[in-house]
């Protein structure tokens, strides 16, 4: 175990598998998407893809309550967070492991 989190940190794994490297950050949404579900469930779970103000990296957040979506506009500046799930991702969405909070 000790043998890991050595390789771990000295191969910056966790630096290359998380682009914003804190709890929380700050992005400029870029545009509106729908994904869909995975397999059991269907349905378009409504997304934005977003800009991080951090490191200018892109990335999918979902946008979690009933209507969040008409909300928020393009060129708007949004809080996002990881999303608490299996593997680090949301359960149903492939690709989305980031969550709008503001």
């Amino acid at each position: 175990m000790e043998r890991w989190r050595f390789r771990k940190t000295s191969l910056n794994l966790d630096v290359k598998a998380d682009p914003l490297g804190a709890p929380a950050g700050k992005g400029i949404a870029l545009e509106k998407v729908g994904i869909e579900a995975k397999q059991p469930n269907s349905g378009i779970r409504k997304c934005i893809r977003l800009q991080l103000i951090k490191n200018g990296k892109q990335i999918t957040a979902f946008c979690p309550l009933d209507g969040a979506i008409n909300f928020i506009d393009e060129h708007d500046e949004v809080v996002v967070e990881r999303i608490g799930g299996r593997m680090g991702g949301a359960m149903e969405i492939s690709c989305v492991r980031w969550k709008v909070v503001q």
